[in-house]
């Protein structure tokens, strides 16, 4: 399978809940859109330094991360970011890449938004079985008797 791109839309969710307060300005709101790898081999979103800086995220904690070499890094964390793919929109935690780093979309924003990856065509799509919305699946757990 070769690389796997998707246009991403990036907002700093603090910001975007102060503007529907009415504490911020909507024009002040922090958003940035940039081109990011689907990987379905990784966990989470991955962004670089930089445009965490640009969304005015700050690091809230460090994660382990391994590498797709096998190393192990500690990375930044960085809480509320606002995801949008092909119109489906997530709250989320993001890793923290070195500045000019490309993005990496994994497993549970593509779970959570409902994304297919077709590998021959190399293109992201919204679940054809849930065109409308994002459909989770959720199993029942049952009490213990």
């Amino acid at each position: 399978m070769g690389k796997v791109m998707v246009h991403i839309k990036l907002t700093n969710y603090e910001d975007l809940a102060q503007a529907r307060r009415g504490l911020l300005d909507a024009t002040r709101v922090r958003r940035i859109e940039l081109d990011a790898l689907v990987d379905t081999g990784a966990t989470t979103l991955a962004l670089p330094a930089d445009a965490c800086a640009a969304l005015g995220l700050p690091e809230t904690g460090r994660r382990r991360a391994r590498m797709a070499d096998g190393r192990v890094e500690e990375l930044g964390r960085v809480e509320g970011v606002r995801i949008e793919i092909l119109g489906r929109d997530m709250l989320c935690n993001a890793l923290v890449l070195p500045a000019g780093a490309t993005a990496l979309v994994g497993q549970i924003p593509l779970e959570e938004l409902d994304l297919v990856v077709d590998p021959k065509s190399r293109e992201v799509t919204v679940n054809p079985a849930s065109p409308d919305e994002p459909l989770l699946d959720l199993l029942r757990a049952q009490a213990a008797a």
